[in-house]
């Protein structure tokens, strides 16, 4: 600019330029080629054009806006009426109640059980992709709609209380409000383990269940630190009972219409997952029905924290998935230095190493999600048993980072709070905290490597699915079972170890996935980064391949 140059209009000042548009639009399932293209690989062309419609909802500036709402106007908690009459109630925003209802009427909740009861095909993978989709603008409504998904299992060790309740759970229809179970046209579940005292380590749960009946009925009391989503219809808690610690199933409201005793004591302050709505809830009488045998508990909701660990890594996903499409759409459409953003060698590395990033995370996701479809199968079995607590860990513990490098990319416009990007920010350590923290899962993996052999067995036939297809994968695979022998015949660095271990485990399961499946740039960049020695750890640091073609792949399309 020189003296000449004229002076920018009254016009000029207050239009924008050089923004990225909005991203919205897009269709969040056909548009996203990673997606599809696992969707395709676990069931079929009639599951993903089923799930066109989710995608172009999940896409639309209805839905996000919604998602602005829902988080602005968080949840108040009202205990007590005008008059005066204790009520325990929690008041959501409307934009709360519209994502609810279309995450509810798109099968997200428990409706993938009733599907595979009636026969249907890949149930599971459906709603897995659907999630990750669905759940990328607004993550909070997520935690409801996984704890009503993750009861139905856990519920069938009794099949009683399974026909009881299952219908309404697995029903598509959104039906909030405080009412007797048996009026409501569909059920939402939620989940008390742990207590002030204890945490992760639920033994010493000091809540005590008093047998009340012959009945299986008992009353409980006691506190529980977090229990998400108060307004839900029932609860799996586990409590003392005279037998040990016990499972049991506390209905919000009870079949007469009366209200069960459970106070509201406070909603959290949390950090993310604003919308939503964490509690600690007290009990002294409180009429539960008990769920398995005394003293097994842990066993009988064993299933439940299985299903809610998975949404854990699909939620994980859908967040880094959302953040990384923000971050491509922005270099996409943003100029900077004389050329698009996305075509600066050093911006396309960085997007690239993000992408590869998201498309590990959802090959393996979706991965888990097409072993509950097969759960029968013994293999299947065992590689969910080892590969959840795998992916749990090291999925989620990178979440933070991934979304930290996304909003870079955006720069001062990624700090707002108007790009969403702040919004995914906090929500992206939850689920490395939530449904059992890092070391929980590591130790977990150990538990399943020593008490459960065929784990190994099955980590191994899956990751030698893709032998001979990269031989820095090779190499990686001969390396992790070398330092597993090696930790084994030392015990007293196993514990100590076991984060490496996993993180290792969880890499190459990763990359023997997208070597079989992906295209020959994704798996390059992968094994060329992740598997190799002498990454930073540093995204943006991709060495060679074709970040260009990747950069493409990850880009929203309509």
């Amino acid at each position: 600019m020189t003296q000449d140059t004229p002076l920018p209009g009254r016009a000029d000042i207050r239009r924008s330029t050089n923004q990225a548009p909005p991203l919205v639009g897009h269709n969040a399932v056909t548009g996203d080629a990673a997606l599809s293209d696992a969707v395709l690989r676990h069931a079929d062309g009639s599951v993903l054009e089923g799930l066109a419609a989710l995608g172009a909802e999940a896409g639309s500036a209805e839905v996000r806006e919604h998602g602005v709402l829902a988080n602005t106007h968080t949840p108040v908690l009202r205990p007590y009426d005008r008059w005066g009459n204790r009520v325990d109630e929690v008041d959501f925003h409307p934009s709360w109640h519209h994502l609810m209802t279309r995450a509810t009427a798109h099968g997200l909740g428990a409706a993938a059980w009733a599907a595979e009861a009636v026969g249907q095909p890949h149930a599971h993978v459906r709603r897995a992709a659907g999630f990750i989709a669905w759940f990328g603008p607004e993550p909070g409504h997520a935690c409801p709609t996984t704890m009503t998904y993750a009861a139905v299992p856990a519920l069938r060790a009794d099949p009683a209380l399974a026909e009881r309740f299952e219908p309404g759970l697995t029903s598509t229809t959104y039906d909030f409000g405080l009412r007797a179970p048996g009026t409501k046209a569909g059920l939402l579940a939620g989940m008390g383990m742990t207590e002030k005292q204890g945490g992760s380590d639920v033994r010493t749960n000091l809540t005590r269940a008093v047998p009340s009946g012959d009945d299986g009925t008992y009353t409980l009391h006691g506190h529980k630190w977090f229990t998400s989503a108060p307004m839900n219809d029932l609860f799996l808690v586990l409590a003392q009972a005279p037998g040990g610690l016990t499972c049991f199933v506390l209905p919000r409201v009870l079949e007469d219409g009366t209200r069960n005793a459970l106070d509201v004591v406070r909603l959290k302050d949390k950090l993310g997952n604003r919308s939503n709505a964490s509690s600690e809830l007290e009990m002294d009488g409180t009429l539960a029905h008990r769920l398995g045998e005394e003293g097994r508990g842990v066993r009988t909701i064993i299933e439940m924290v299985a299903a809610t660990r998975l949404d854990c890594v699909l939620g994980s996903t859908a967040t880094m998935r959302r953040a990384v499409a923000e971050a491509s759409w922005h270099v996409a459409h943003r100029d900077a230095f004389g050329g698009t953003l996305a075509d600066k060698p050093l911006m396309q590395n960085v997007i690239a190493d993000l992408a590869i990033e998201t498309e590990a995370a959802t090959a393996l996701g979706m991965r888990l999600a097409a072993a509950v479809d097969g759960r029968d199968d013994a293999h299947e079995a065992a590689l969910r048993r080892i590969a959840l607590p795998l992916a749990k860990f090291w999925v989620c513990k990178r979440t933070p980072t991934v979304v930290a490098e996304a909003m870079e990319c955006l720069g001062g416009n990624g700090y707002v709070e108007e790009s969403g990007l702040p919004l995914l920010f906090r929500e992206s350590p939850l689920n490395s905290i939530w449904e059992g923290s890092g070391n929980v899962n590591a130790l977990d993996v150990l538990r399943a490597l020593s008490r459960e052999p065929g784990v190994l067995d099955a980590w191994i036939t899956e990751v030698g699915l893709a032998s001979g297809g990269d031989h820095r994968l090779d190499r990686a695979v001969q390396e992790t079972l070398a330092l597993l022998g090696r930790l084994m015949g030392e015990p007293d660095q196993m514990e100590r170890q076991a984060r490496r271990l996993a993180s290792r485990m969880a890499l190459v399961l990763q990359g023997a996935l997208l070597v079989r499946f992906a295209p020959p740039e994704v798996a390059d960049l992968f094994c060329g980064s992740r598997l190799s020695p002498g990454h930073d750890g540093v995204f943006g640091c991709l060495e060679s391949g074709d970040p260009a073609a990747v950069v493409k792949r990850t880009t929203p399309q309509a």
